[in-house]
């Protein structure tokens, strides 16, 4: 079970690195420090809402994270997991957000523990996990859930 934690644990440590994949919403810190906290954050490149519902049970791996200051080429990385991660079989999508001060959440939707192994076993993901440890990162926090109901208006 240890085992099946620390794969679940590891799934988005650099997911939460990634903008987008599958189905997506994100927001960034791409406005001014001094923007009020309730205004819209998205990123011009989000799709416009959140993350569907899925049919339950799957799995909702939700990485919070606070950023060091400097890109230390982040951007590029988040990018390229992004990619990666949708050729993930069992992924679902995600949801990110970051606010201006740095702090992340990003939840990763899985279909099964399988998928999110697969994600944390990716050889890039694990480089990638290991400069957000050295770089990227001053502090994150994972924390894995199993969907037992999930609805929206949408």
């Amino acid at each position: 079970m240890s085992d099946q934690r620390d794969a679940a644990a590891d799934a988005t440590r650099t997911a939460g690195a990634t903008r987008s994949a599958g189905a997506t919403r994100s927001a960034d810190a791409t406005r001014s420090a001094d923007a009020p906290l309730d205004a819209d954050m998205s990123d011009s490149r989000a799709p416009g809402g959140p993350v569907p519902p899925f049919d339950p049970p799957y799995y909702a791996v939700v990485f919070s994270s606070l950023r060091t200051q400097g890109d230390n080429d982040y951007g590029a990385t988040a990018d390229r997991m992004e990619e990666r991660v949708r050729s993930v079989p069992g992924f679902l999508g995600m949801d990110s957000a970051r606010t201006p001060g740095g702090l992340g959440i990003t939840v990763g939707y899985f279909r099964d523990e399988a998928a999110i192994a697969a994600w944390r076993g990716d050889p890039e993901h694990r480089e990638a996990r290991a400069r957000g440890r050295k770089e990227w990162y001053e502090d994150y926090v994972v924390h894995v859930a199993k969907v037992e109901r999930s609805y929206g208006l949408g």
